[in-house]
């Protein structure tokens, strides 16, 4: 049985007097700043904003940060040979690559050549497709590295259904200043405005590495309101993990990629592109909560059963059926058996003593006839007496007048 102070930390502690709300409703808008400068070979001096590197740039619960890039400039559609990385263009003939067939895994549809390189055996099969093709390596540090410094605003509206209670992560406060100068943190634990390389680092990992070639990172939002408070004090609790492999540069599918392109025209309306494969950090938000408030109907409920286990159930039951119902006499009678001592007459009691059961006297006894009957001489009707009476007059332990005129006959 559990003891009084387990029940007691239930009851209170786990507010089992409340009723629970669990039905979260959540909207979440996300809000990406920042700018930061490059200068490469590829795309020369570049200014950075949100526009460039915030894909889709209307942020919700899933958004994704730009960090490095593999860019391919100037592409349009033309025959060239395909990158060599790829297994299913090799070739050592023309045979070797039908024409029309598109590459498994490439960028583009045989020709039905097969292009060498010098005096070497192998080579590639030309391709139709997006010339020149990617074939440059990742970077070896991440293009946007000081994408650390940019700050997310997360912006969340829940609602309790059952209580009709909505919330919002941002404080209500007048001062419009407030959103621009603070930034979550041990100090500020209720600001919306979160930086990503501290998001990052609170998940455990290094933001350069997985920068470098991506990762996704979950930002969970946790609401416990308690509604006998003030509103106010329902606030959110925020915590950081990192979701795809920690390890996953052992991994053949480690990181987090993807490409788009840029398309334009030259003055001639020749249609060219700009490829870019993007690696990033992608943020995936997530709420959950619950919420509580006083109801008579569990408060009942959680006392009943913590009576029950305390054992006072039965008593109290007990005491509702023996001394409150109309019917308490009925269910007394059924509870309690009374033992009542029945008093011999000296009589018999004379006969016990002389030896033998009245059964042998009788036997010893011969037997009177009176007219067409018989009667048993000195027969003693002890069977009757001794027989238990529960119910009528007889149930005070008194003898009925037949049975005292039997004894009274046996004794003359």
């Amino acid at each position: 049985m559990s003891s009084p102070r387990t029940r007691s930390w239930v009851f209170l502690v786990k507010k089992g007097y409340q009723d629970t709300d669990t039905s979260l409703q959540s909207s979440i808008v996300t809000k990406v700043k920042g700018v930061t400068f490059t200068n490469t070979s590829e795309l020369g001096e570049r200014l950075w904003d949100v526009a460039d590197y915030v894909i889709p740039p209307q942020g919700e619960n899933v958004f994704f940060v730009v960090t490095n890039l593999i860019v391919t400039p100037n592409q349009r559609q033309e025959t060239c040979a395909e990158s060599e990385s790829i297994p299913d263009a090799w070739c050592y003939a023309d045979s070797d690559c039908p024409p029309g067939e598109p590459v498994v895994a490439g960028n583009g549809v045989k020709t039905g050549r097969c292009l060498r390189v010098g005096n070497m055996q192998r080579g590639t099969c030309e391709i139709f497709a997006w010339c020149p093709v990617e074939t440059k390596p990742r970077p070896v540090k991440p293009l946007l590295g000081k994408a650390e410094d940019f700050t997310v605003y997360i912006k969340n509206f829940i609602r309790f259904p059952k209580f009709n209670f909505s919330k919002t992560n941002v404080l209500d406060t007048k001062d419009r200043a407030f959103l621009k100068s603070c930034q979550f943190g041990p100090k500020n634990p209720y600001c919306p405005i979160f930086r990503l390389g501290s998001v990052v680092s609170w998940t455990g990992s290094n933001f350069q590495e997985i920068a470098l070639q991506g990762g996704v990172i979950g930002i969970q939002i946790e609401w416990d309101c308690d509604l006998d408070k003030a509103p106010s004090e329902c606030n959110p609790h925020y915590s950081f993990s990192r979701l795809d492999n920690k390890f996953s540069e052992n991994s053949i599918s480690s990181g987090y990629n993807f490409r788009f392109a840029k398309y334009y025209r030259d003055g001639a309306g020749v249609e060219f592109r700009t490829l870019m494969k993007a690696y990033g950090i992608r943020f995936d938000v997530m709420v959950n909560g619950k919420a509580g408030k006083f109801s008579i109907i569990p408060t009942i409920i959680n006392i009943g059963s913590g009576v029950a286990l305390m054992g006072a159930g039965a008593f109290f039951c007990d005491l509702v059926l023996i001394y409150f119902i109309k019917k308490s006499h009925f269910y007394r009678d059924k509870k309690y058996e009374e033992v009542r001592i029945l008093r011999v007459p000296p009589g018999l009691a004379e006969s016990s003593q002389q030896g033998g059961t009245p059964e042998a006297e009788e036997a010893e006894q011969p037997e009177v006839h009176h007219g067409g009957g018989s009667q048993k001489r000195n027969g003693c009707p002890c069977q009757q007496l001794l027989e238990p009476v529960r119910s009528g007059h007889l149930g005070n332990g008194k003898v009925n007048a037949e049975q005292l005129q039997n004894l009274q006959t046996a004794e003359a």
